[in-house]
């Protein structure tokens, strides 16, 4: 037999010819391929804002006066800071900043104008929620440009006595959950979110899609069982490999980045357990979804990286535009992250942990109600 080892240009475009048939056979994959590139641009081009604006602000405001008033009126025109409550009782400026309600809470004093046209000095307090010291950072440097600016618009307005001494207001910042602005303290509790979702949806996604691939689901049909029965028995193990992810996390949080524990982690715990779901959830549904596994992590991936983005474990959740705050808080870690900051950090109770627990709750609901469903059909 000749064999022919010359080069051939007529062989070549055929065998690229073949290729580009495989690849618009293969519609999953080729969407991937247009898709995950443009999700990338929209998500690093729009979304992603390293200098957080409107960021939720309330008043305690025990003054009333001009300055006052002019005071908030820059803070709101400086673009840094959202007024959402310009007349906040005292007592509850902690629960705002426990609740995620606020990022920032100050506190004007009583006779704060008297004080400013004696020459005297009153503290201005700022109470800060620095889980995330990347999201207080700008708006707390901004602070005292806003503040003397006020001032001096009293002054031209000469609703404040022009002595010869400048009028000065000490600015009091606390910053609050994590005064010493230590990254580990945000970035090491945020992680047990982010690969419990990257963990259970791409382990889930590509161990059903090997048994699809190597024919031994079919072996399910031949069994006395019903599809919520292999379903619930497939997912079981995984659930106790999250927890064992969790202890090992936490372990490492407290002994080796000492991130303080302040909450009840038997409350953490039982939240982790509807997050969990949620995301094995996500993962069957890509399973049934996937011809091969190439194709459940290109799924995968496409879930994961909007959840990294835009849950506001790399970037401040309030610095993005509201279209993308929208789609983040469809995704349950964004409120996995609240919760596990919040108990961690805050000593959050069910109280406050409740509300974000809701959203996820509704995702798991459509999530194994899809899944259910869809391998319903892959088993019938």
């Amino acid at each position: 037999m000749r064999i022919s080892f010359s080069f051939s240009l007529t062989r070549l475009f055929a065998i690229a010819g073949k290729e580009f048939v495989q690849m618009r056979r293969d519609r999953v994959t080729f969407a991937m391929i247009v898709g995950i590139p443009l999700l990338q641009l929209c998500l690093f081009g729009f979304a992603i804002n390293q200098d957080p604006k409107h960021l939720p602000t309330m008043i305690v405001n025990g003054d009333q006066g001009p300055l006052s008033r002019t005071f908030i009126v820059g803070l709101q025109n400086s673009q840094y800071f959202k007024i959402i409550d310009a007349d906040l009782p005292e007592s509850q400026s902690r629960e705002v900043l426990a609740l995620g309600q606020a990022q920032f809470v100050l506190t004007i004093p009583p006779n704060f104008e008297r004080d400013v046209r004696r020459g005297d000095i009153p503290s201005l307090l700022v109470e800060a929620d620095a889980t995330d010291p990347g999201a207080t950072g700008g708006a707390v440097a901004a602070l005292p440009k806003i503040l003397d600016q006020s001032i001096q618009r009293e002054l031209r307005n000469n609703r404040i006595h022009n002595s010869n001494t400048q009028p000065s207001v000490e600015l009091r910042v606390h910053p609050l959950y994590n005064p010493e602005g230590i990254t580990a303290y945000n970035i090491v509790p945020g992680l047990m979110g982010v690969i419990l979702t990257m963990t259970m949806v791409m382990i889930t996604g590509l161990a059903m899609t090997r048994e699809r691939e190597r024919g031994t689901l079919e072996m399910l049909l031949s069994m006395p069982t019903r599809p919520i029965e292999v379903l619930i028995g497939k997912i079981i193990p995984y659930i106790f490999v999250a927890y064992l992810q969790i202890g090992l996390i936490l372990l490492a949080a407290k002994f080796i980045f000492a991130v303080p524990i302040t909450g009840n982690l038997l409350l953490l715990l039982g939240c982790t357990f509807f997050f969990v779901l949620a995301n094995l959830g996500v993962g069957v549904t890509f399973s049934t979804l996937a011809r091969n596994q190439l194709q459940a992590v290109q799924m995968a991936f496409f879930f994961f990286l909007p959840s990294l983005l835009l849950s506001g474990f790399m970037f401040p959740f309030r610095g993005m535009p509201e279209w993308a705050q929208y789609i983040g808080n469809v995704l349950p870690l964004t409120h996995f992250l609240r919760i596990v900051r919040g108990v961690l950090l805050k000593g959050n109770g069910w109280i406050e942990v409740y509300p974000e627990l809701i959203p996820i709750c509704l995702f798991l609901l459509g999530s194994m109600t899809l899944a259910i469903a869809r391998y319903r059909q892959t088993l019938e």
